[in-house]
């Protein structure tokens, strides 16, 4: 079959009218390949940012992006202080309710060694019968120790210097308390090893069970100064997140009142209203609150740590004083020129007056000053009686020392017990303004939390009402 002449330029005429036509001056794209798929994330961003792009050309569009920031503004000022204020409530909790009753328990645990160990060497000096009271006391004194420890060793939390040193004395008073059962025994059989025992025993106490004693409760005052520090510390990030909000708040009512020339936008006045709320809430609380500690470390804390020494002090001297009498001269000062016994009491008397002065300085009302001032008068009558006594030992009188130190009537022993117990009603009276000026400052943080998340959505929900007041005067 022939075609006609015209037919390839008719068939070039069709090609040319089926190409695309490109305008002059854009060069060719190259043509996706087969299968090819745009990247996802990546088209999904260029969308995001475009529309934004978009809505910030228009009015409608910028109210938007500046409701959502206000309203995220609001509620992050709310929540950060209130996750702030929480962490401050809880350690102003632990204050109160954890790491002050833990370090009160570690000096009353080293009280009560102490303690024992001066009624066991009271008892030794009573004659080869001890009186009843006297065992009673020294009963009363390591079932008080022992339980204090297993309380402690709950309450630590796994501290690990606490933990150790409670370990060191579960494991060393039942040794202690052997030595005096068998110093006991060995004196109602009138043998001289029951002396010897006692001696052992109370070398016991006071290398290992008293240091040990004494750590626990030096670790348990510094974790009751770091809670006190954590709860006392200003939340500076609230604070600043707020003075923002705010900035933001009266930028945006300021821009409002320039486009629209309407002083007032009832959303965003709520808004503000609830962040100023949240912020002098804040700032309220965490003054009286700080207040509050001030006054129970200046006014407690430190008072009792005070006492703590005193009272121990005082038992110091008291163990050492009837020591003296058990060892008869046979324990002497690295020198060997003094009675060790007689040269420690001393120095626990000394120590024991230089605390009392230091109490009373620090007492800050009667009910303070009183039983501190009994305590430092007693403990002058326990010095003038001391003197007595060993007056009389020098010159061979021991029934006469004897009696002076562990008798009924005019004895240091009374003395003893005048001065212990006016410092454990000062140790009371301080306990309980410790209590009251700790619970104060807990109590002044509790409801802000809660209080502060419910402004901040209350803000934010006010912010966006009134953007949205604003955004329907375009429909």
């Amino acid at each position: 079959m022939t075609h006609p002449p015209n037919a390839p330029a008719a068939s070039a005429a069709r090609s040319t009218a089926a190409a695309p036509v490109r305008p002059v001056g854009v060069p060719a794209q190259p043509s996706p390949e087969p299968g090819a798929v745009p990247p996802a994330g990546r088209g999904a961003l260029a969308v995001g940012r475009e529309r934004l792009r978009v809505a910030a050309t228009t009015e409608p569009g910028r109210l938007q992006i500046l409701g959502a920031v206000l309203a995220l503004l609001v509620v992050a000022f709310g929540a950060v202080t209130a996750l702030e204020v929480d962490d401050r409530a809880t350690a102003a909790d632990d204050v109160v309710s954890r790491s002050q009753p833990l370090s009160a328990d570690a000096a009353a645990i080293y009280r009560s060694l102490a303690d024992a160990d001066t009624t066991a060497a009271s008892g030794f000096l009573a004659g080869t019968l001890e009186p009843a009271d006297s065992r009673a006391r020294y009963d009363r004194d390591i079932a008080t120790a022992a339980r204090l420890l297993v309380k402690a060793a709950a309450g630590t939390g796994g501290s690990s210097q606490s933990a150790r040193e409670i370990a060191t004395l579960n494991q060393q008073l039942p040794r202690y308390t052997g030595l005096v059962e068998r110093a006991r025994a060995a004196n109602r059989q009138g043998l001289p090893l029951g002396g010897a025992y006692l001696r052992y025993a109370n070398q016991q106490m006071t290398s290992t069970l008293l240091p040990a004693a004494e750590r626990l409760y030096a670790a348990e005052t510094v974790r009751l100064q770091e809670d006190d520090e954590s709860a006392r510390t200003w939340p500076f990030l609230a604070l600043g997140l707020g003075l923002l909000t705010l900035a933001v708040l009266g930028w945006a009512q300021r821009r409002n009142y320039v486009r629209t020339h309407r002083v007032f936008n009832h959303g965003l006045l709520a808004a503000t209203a609830a962040t100023v709320v949240v912020m002098v809430w804040l700032l309220a609380a965490h003054t009286v609150a700080r207040s509050g500690l001030d006054s129970a470390r200046a006014h407690g804390q430190e008072s009792l740590q005070v006492l703590n020494s005193a009272r121990i002090s005082s038992l110091t001297a008291r163990a050492n004083e009837n020591l003296t009498l058990v060892a008869r001269g046979a324990v002497l000062t690295e020198d060997g020129k003094n009675d060790k016994y007689e040269a420690e009491y001393t120095a626990s008397m000394d120590a024991l007056t230089t605390a009392l002065a230091t109490a009373r300085e620090r007492a800050d009302d009667d009910a303070g000053r009183t039983p501190v001032d009994e305590a430092a008068s007693r403990t002058g009558e326990w010095q003038k009686r001391h003197k007595d006594a060993r007056a009389k030992d020098e010159a061979g009188d021991f029934d006469g020392a004897l009696s002076r130190i562990v008798g009924s009537e005019e004895s240091t022993g009374q003395s003893f017990d005048q001065v212990d117990a006016a410092l454990e009603r000062a140790l009371a009276h301080e306990q309980a303004e410790f209590t009251r000026s700790a619970g104060d400052a807990r109590d002044a943080l509790a409801a802000l939390p809660l209080g502060a998340a419910a402004l901040g959505i209350l803000g934010a929900a006010g912010a966006v009402l009134g953007i949205n007041r604003r955004l329907s005067e375009y429909r």
